[in-house]
């Protein structure tokens, strides 16, 4: 074990230190990865409309780079699991800038091949940026971990809500570069990923994966008590968890890809997608901090199921909204966004509960598989759906799956009695 690595297996007071800058590195690494993944939400779809030249194939520009976030989100687990947070999160940022920028040359030349190929890349970025989540949790307290993860989340609040209320002055700045309109905000999220992925290469270090592995090892060492994480409900956790995420997800996105279809179908200009869509956005990471606290002090199957109820919810306002009326399509998308919120931590918080350092992070980048590749499930039949019968339906059944959850988490706490 190498000298710095052993100060902090040896130390309570340098973990909880190195677990306080890890929270500060990954604070800053998110605040310009959330601005990289909002362009791709607010302007994938519009951008897929002026080059296809339909609205039924709206849902593909999300499908795409949450296709390709899945792909990414294996290899970072992977990579993770293997060389630490560290080099794992830094190139699944760095990829996701190299296709921002790729979606630039696309729209410029006007190339659909290059458009979806870049696409898939740029999902890079955001498979990151939902894994850095994990980063806060690596040396978290057990009664600490659904608050680290907020932490994280809410950091990215800021870039999330500005990316989408840049959407015009980016246009003017891409148009300024003799670029497409639409390209601007993928230029915001080019340099933005760029930077958030040089702030974990630089900063994250000693990184808080193989530190909290090599306490964990020093643990297994000092006591012959120690037991093994698949005992009792280990494998439920990891189930549960993951289907409580899968589920949040793919409601989620299925509603919010269309949303700016449905706006500008009715009339409204650019900037009102951009305000409705930060709102969203904003409500899906601002409340993270509120949300952990009660993840961790009040249960992860409570919130679980507020997550259910909170999405149907959102489903039922967004379908009987007045197509001229912004306020309630903002109110829907809002508490879809809380209701992501809520089921992302408190899957999250089940899931990490159930592993150990050994399998985390790769177990944590395969289940992330699962979220993407529901993400890329909703965008994609979401475009199909509305244009074979109605925003309205869409939002409706959406709203209606997102109850399963309530007898499921029910089932799994009884369980754990």
């Amino acid at each position: 074990m190498r000298k710095e690595m052993a100060t902090y297996v040896e130390s309570l007071e340098h973990q909880r230190q190195l677990y306080k800058r890890t929270l500060v590195i990954v604070v800053l690494s998110q605040v310009f990865g959330g601005a990289g993944l909002a362009a791709g939400i607010t302007v994938g779809a519009l951008l897929a409309r002026d080059l296809l030249g339909t609205d039924a194939y709206a849902g593909v520009p999300t499908a795409l780079f949450t296709l390709g976030s899945a792909a990414a989100a294996f290899l970072i687990g992977l990579m993770s699991q293997r060389v630490g947070r560290r080099f794992g999160l830094a190139t699944g940022f760095l990829t996701g800038a190299v296709g921002a920028f790729g979606v630039i040359v696309a729209a410029t030349f006007e190339s659909v091949p290059l458009l979806f190929l870049s696409l898939l890349i740029y999902g890079a970025g955001t498979a990151t940026n939902l894994q850095a989540r994990y980063a806060g949790t690596d040396l978290a307290n057990a009664t600490e971990r659904a608050t680290a993860v907020s932490i994280a989340m809410v950091s990215t609040t800021l870039g999330a809500v500005a990316g989408p209320n840049l959407v015009e002055p980016m246009g003017r700045v891409a148009a300024g570069l003799g670029l497409p309109t639409l390209s601007g905000p993928f230029l915001l999220a080019g340099v933005a990923y760029l930077f958030a992925g040089l702030i974990l290469l630089v900063f994250l270090n000693p990184d808080p994966l193989l530190v909290a592995r090599a306490i964990e090892a020093k643990r297994k060492e000092a006591t012959s008590t120690a037991q093994p994480v698949e005992a009792a409900h280990s494998h439920r956790g990891v189930y549960v968890g993951a289907f409580v995420m899968v589920l949040s997800q793919i409601v989620m996105v299925a509603i919010m890809t269309m949303t700016p279809v449905h706006i500008r179908h009715h009339g409204h200009e650019l900037g009102a997608v951009g305000l409705v869509i930060g709102f969203h956005i904003g409500a899906m990471y601002l409340p993270s901090l509120v949300t952990g606290i009660l993840v961790d002090r009040i249960g992860r199957e409570v919130m679980a199921i507020a997550s259910g109820v909170t999405l149907f919810l959102a489903g039922v306002v967004a379908a009987f909204a007045p197509a001229d009326s912004l306020f309630f399509l903002i109110v829907g998308l809002v508490l879809l966004g809380i209701g992501w919120n809520f089921g992302l931590i408190s899957g999250t918080a089940i899931l990490v509960d159930a592993t150990t350092t050994e399998t985390r992070a790769k177990t944590q980048g395969s289940v992330d598989v699962w979220i993407a590749l529901s993400g890329a499930s909703g965008g994609m039949l979401s475009g199909v759906i509305a244009a074979q019968s109605s925003y309205l339906t869409l939002s409706l059944l959406g709203g209606v799956v997102s109850l399963i959850l309530v007898p499921l988490v029910l089932w799994y706490r009884r369980q754990l009695a």
